[in-house]
């Protein structure tokens, strides 16, 4: 048998195992290291098995992703999130949609400074449907709204998906965070419009809400400081080149500490929540990613990937023809893989191909961010839509499926605009020192 065909068929068995109830990273771990024995030998592969478990846990790079997790639940546990919210209610509130308008705006402010879909998903499920409840709002699209929303978790900076993104692929972080934010603020513009389009069909599914005066609405505006304290302390410093992403994560982090405190709103109590879920959250991610490192070795030992990259390269389309088929991939896979588990399974088998045709890796890398969000709210894993659920456990996970598909459609356009203007994601990382 051919060292591609092992490849192969340890692709195969990953996917299958992808169904069972072991953890992804312990999955791909597993397959990875019977594989690399297989084609190499058992004491090479346990060799790999430790020295990548421990090089992953120790790793400095990767120290960001706990320091931006820890500050995502600062922020979470400080209010932040809710003063968001009431800043964008006030401003957008009175308007046939606005609640569901300001629960797009209060998301992208909350990625902002967490990081995490999941995260900012369960958060404004806290916050907004209730409000949204009380204006009579339909389900379907109060759901489906924060289900959406919280996908911005992911796309706009800081990103947690970036950064394994950079790391894996070697690319610079800080580029990544600043690439995504174009995006992130396109994304959330057709977002805000799939709400005006289904608010002027159907008025009855999103009444107005109470209006506000000019002054409470300028007074709510010093509601939001804290989060542009952060965004531009951190992404300003990554942008300027003063520091690092992980000294960026540690600015971020006690940033938000401090912020908490002289708020009155972080206890002891909320200071230790958050380092105890930042501590899980950061465990989960770092051995996804190792299992994913172990995974990418034995597919190196393959030659799948190498000859993937030339069996995909010299077919007879051209280029954006096999991206699309690419980002189709991208798109069926996270209908049943997690988001973070499918870039981290499928980087090692296409960014060889992406890179070979010419596409510049930073573009590709908010491309997979962008469809690994359509993953997130699609069934029938959808992780937002059942952290939706778990907040509101009083509305079916269909209600929610069905009002988070038109936001589908907005992620599918965003997409098709990014990939003949890719300038829109590379303009800002161009500035960068």
């Amino acid at each position: 048998m051919s060292e591609t065909a092992v490849g192969l068929i340890g692709l195969l068995v990953l996917i299958a195992g992808l169904f069972s109830r072991m953890p992804v990273g312990f999955v791909m771990a597993f397959v990875g290291t019977a594989g690399f024995a297989y084609l190499v030998s058992w004491e090479s592969a346990f060799h790999v098995l430790a020295k990548d478990f421990f090089g992953i846990f120790s790793s400095y790079s990767l120290a960001v992703v706990p320091l931006f997790i820890l500050m995502g639940q600062i922020t979470f546990h400080a209010g932040i999130s809710r003063r968001l919210f009431d800043t964008a209610y006030k401003l957008v509130g009175h308007l046939p949609g606005g609640l569901a308008m300001a629960t797009i705006g209060a998301c992208a402010g909350f990625a902002a400074i967490c990081g995490s879909t999941n995260a900012a998903a369960a958060t404004m499920a806290t916050v907004a449907i209730p409000e949204m409840k009380r204006y009579k709002y339909s389900l379907e699209l109060a759901t489906g709204t924060v289900a959406a929303g919280g996908s911005l978790g992911i796309l706009i900076p800081p990103s947690v998906v970036f950064i394994i993104y950079g790391i894996l692929t070697e690319q610079s972080i800080g580029r990544l965070f600043v690439a995504g934010i174009a995006p992130g603020i396109l994304l959330s513009i057709l977002f805000i419009a799939t709400i005006l389009f289904l608010v002027n069909r159907r008025p009855e599914i999103a009444p107005a809400g109470t209006r506000t005066t000019s002054m409470e609405k300028f007074r709510s505006i010093f509601g939001v400081w804290e989060t542009l304290v952060l965004f531009i302390l951190v992404m300003g410093g990554l942008f300027a080149g003063l520091f690092t992403p992980s000294e960026a994560g540690a600015i971020g982090a006690g940033g938000s500490i401090l912020l908490g405190w002289l708020r009155k709103r972080l206890s002891w109590n909320s200071l230790k929540q958050s380092l105890i879920e930042s501590a899980r959250i950061s465990c989960m991610v770092l051995v996804i990613v190792a299992g994913a490192v172990i995974f990418g070795r034995f597919l190196a030992a393959s030659g799948m990937p190498d000859a993937l990259a030339n069996w995909m390269s010299d077919l007879p389309f051209p280029s954006y023809a096999v991206m699309g088929l690419i980002i189709l991939i991208y798109l069926m896979g996270g209908c049943f893989i997690d988001g973070l588990a499918l870039i981290l399974l499928t980087i090692p088998i296409f960014y060889p191909v992406v890179i070979k045709m010419g596409y510049d890796p930073i573009w590709f890398g908010v491309i997979i961010v962008l469809v690994g969000m359509m993953g997130a709210i699609t069934p029938p894993v959808g992780i937002n839509v059942y952290v939706v659920n778990g907040v509101v456990k009083d509305v079916p996970l269909e209600t929610i499926f069905k009002g988070a598909l038109p936001f589908l459609v907005a992620l599918v356009i965003c997409a098709l605009i990014l990939i003949p203007f890719p300038q829109i994601a590379l303009f800002l990382p161009s500035l960068m020192k």
